[in-house]
């Protein structure tokens, strides 16, 4: 009983901490026309403490996203364009020699900012891409012999163009894994083509002003953390990723042979802290089993590794999701 009321009042106070996503998404809804799901993930994103990896063509607002949000929340941007002759040097800082001090000054890079956008990472080399992950992981950088801290909140969304391979570094599975979540865009719906459209040629630009501080971002991660999350499901969590490395165990036979790494620790992590930050964002001071079905994909997507005979036969990380998300016991 006494459990009862704790979670009606963890969810009044969810319900009251939770208010400023109203005004987040009202202000994306403003310049962002439909990536419902482009909001939600970024949301998840900043407020799990984790960093997303963006898939999809060029011309979907990936770019233009991770800005406007950066604007609502009054904090540091900086735009990092990936190109094969970028250095690790011109992601982090570097030292420069002062004649005048006739000593070597630290000039920190643009991975200096609260909000980072990596644009197409996948065209830098494997160095620079790991000197960004690695910022990523430890939250500091070091240049020559010294270490600095990044500030908080630190935020990567990293974006990648599927279609194109001249010229582009895959990103190992390993490097992969670090992003919280993979989203993939789609393009708009046909009304939502034509508002694009409508708004774009109108010539009327759009004010964008900040709705809530990086400290109040600080704050809601920690109500963010209390959100309950029941034994039940996290025993759903760990066999939803235990799937994926023993299908067999789960009635699943058939997929052993197309699957030939599944989703690490990490991977379990990642779906208990994205299914809280959803439930957060849904106003609820619980996880319920739809919470962790709605980011199964995104955190999953890119940590399943897929045997040449899955390849042969066209299947997909997405169809091995759906698959097991529809076989392990719904709590």
């Amino acid at each position: 009983m006494s459990e009862a009321i704790d979670i009606r009042e963890l969810n009044i106070r969810i319900e009251q901490q939770s208010s400023f996503i109203t005004n987040l998404i009202k202000g994306m809804d403003q310049i962002i026309v439909g990536q419902k799901h482009l909001v939600e993930s970024l949301l998840i994103g900043l407020l799990s403490d984790g960093h997303i990896l963006l898939e999809g063509v060029p011309g979907l607002a990936k770019t233009l996203a991770i800005k406007t949000l950066s604007q609502l929340i009054d904090t540091d941007y900086s735009r990092i364009q990936f190109t094969p002759d970028l250095l690790p040097a011109d992601v982090l800082g570097t030292m420069i020699y002062s004649q005048k001090e006739e000593t070597f000054q630290v000039k920190r890079g643009p991975v200096f900012a609260n909000f980072v956008l990596a644009d197409e990472i996948n065209r830098a080399p494997a160095k620079v891409q790991s000197a960004l992950l690695e910022a990523m992981q430890e939250k500091q950088v070091t240049i020559g012999s010294d270490s600095f801290k990044l500030p908080n909140p630190f935020f990567v969304m990293a974006t990648q163009n599927p279609i194109e391979q001249e010229g582009t570094y895959l990103l190992p599975e390993a490097q992969v894994d670090r992003f919280m979540l993979k989203v993939i865009i789609d393009y708009p719906t046909l009304e939502e083509e034509k508002r694009i459209i409508r708004e774009n040629i109108s010539g009327v630009p759009k004010e964008i002003k900040p709705v809530i501080s990086s400290e109040e971002i600080l704050k809601a991660r920690t109500v963010v953390y209390d959100v309950y999350i029941d034994e039940k499901i996290e025993q759903y969590i760990a066999d939803i990723v235990f799937a994926t490395r023993f299908p067999e165990r789960y009635g699943l036979n058939d997929m052993k042979g197309i699957i030939s790494f599944g989703g690490s620790p990490r991977a379990s992590i990642n779906l208990a802290k994205a299914s809280r930050a959803y439930a957060f964002i849904k106003r609820r001071g619980y996880v319920i089993p739809e919470d962790v079905r709605a980011v199964a994909h995104d955190v999953l997507r890119h940590r399943i590794g897929l045997t040449y005979e899955a390849e042969a036969n066209n299947v997909t990380s997405e169809e091995i999701i759906s698959r097991i998300i529809n076989k392990v016991e719904v709590p």
